[in-house]
């Protein structure tokens, strides 16, 4: 385990790519491609990826030599544990209730986008402050707490939708990834800003997929005798 902990790519003097951080965004891959194939396996696999990437973005506050600490990126790992735990469980019911299929796809009601999509805001303006008292522990310009904020906010509401089945749920990660890659390629945090890149890419096809699945196993075509 120490091996693994300290392991690491010296890309130039002043630049170090810890293979955690390739091995949590791989995990982190594969949670999202379970999560397509609509396989409990997501969560498990997930929660792999949180460990590792939490250890990563918490950067030189733990001791690691490659960058600035990102607090709501490391934070939002925390509720992915939380959260992933919800989302087997909730998967893995609907598998025994329905012999088989852990989520059907769905589209929120109109009343329950109202309720999460203002509380998510609500709750952007809210941790912003929080993390501006807090603070970073070294100069960030004053959108690194705006954009941590929204990373974390957004990644909670998405990890929730997915285990609701409801279909926004890529959407909010299309949200999460528009902001998420500047700021990892503005601190140096490379692999993880590739693999969001491609992750985005995955997100948008993923999003038709269930869009599709939303049309097919709801409304079913009639079978003719």
């Amino acid at each position: 385990m120490t091996t693994l902990y300290t392991a690491k790519w010296q890309v130039t003097p002043d630049q170090a790519i810890y293979y955690r951080e390739i091995l949590g965004n791989a995990f982190g891959l594969g949670s999202a491609l379970f999560g397509l194939r609509r396989n409990a396996w997501a969560w498990p696999v997930g929660i792999v990826g949180n460990v590792l990437l939490f250890t990563v973005f918490m950067g030189q506050a733990v001791g690691n030599d490659q960058g600035t600490p990102l607090y709501g990126q490391a934070a939002r790992q925390v509720f992915f544990l939380i959260a992933s735990v919800y989302g087997w469980w909730r998967w893995h019911s609907n598998r025994v209730r329905t012999h088989g299929t852990a989520v059907t796809p769905q589209w929120a009601t109109p009343r329950q986008r109202l309720l999460y999509g203002g509380g998510a805001l609500i709750a952007v303006f809210a941790c912003f402050f929080v993390f501006r008292a807090v603070g970073a522990g070294f100069p960030v310009p004053w959108w690194y707490y705006l954009a941590d904020s929204w990373i974390f906010v957004g990644s909670m509401l998405a990890t929730y939708a997915m285990a609701r089945g409801w279909v926004e749920f890529w959407l909010c990660w299309i949200a999460v990834d528009l902001v998420g890659v500047p700021e990892l390629l503005h601190f140096k945090y490379y692999p993880s800003a590739v693999l969001y890149a491609v992750y985005a890419a995955f997100v948008i096809w993923g999003f038709f997929v269930w869009l599709r699945l939303t049309r097919t196993e709801q409304h079913p075509t009639p079978v003719l005798a």
